[in-house]
């Protein structure tokens, strides 16, 4: 399992650029987790992508969503 301050390294946390889907780490009495589908920054609060719904976890860092994985040709 990874430590939170791993996993925080991984993570932005200053200002995120608003309007650009981003990644997740969130953070609750249990530890840390990434939401599972991206969301952006839009005046002062997060916002899920798809749905446009207010993000009410605790957010303590965002990242680039990263690119989809392809499946290798055998």
């Amino acid at each position: 399992m990874a430590t939170r301050q791993h996993r925080l390294s991984e993570f932005n946390g200053g200002p995120p650029p608003p309007d650009v889907a981003l990644q997740l780490l969130c953070e609750d009495h249990n530890g840390t987790y990434v939401l599972p589908y991206p969301c952006r920054w839009q005046g002062d609060i997060w916002r899920n992508c798809a749905s446009n719904e207010t993000i009410e976890a605790a957010v303590v860092g965002w990242r680039e969503v990263p690119p989809p994985r392809t499946r290798s040709a055998t």
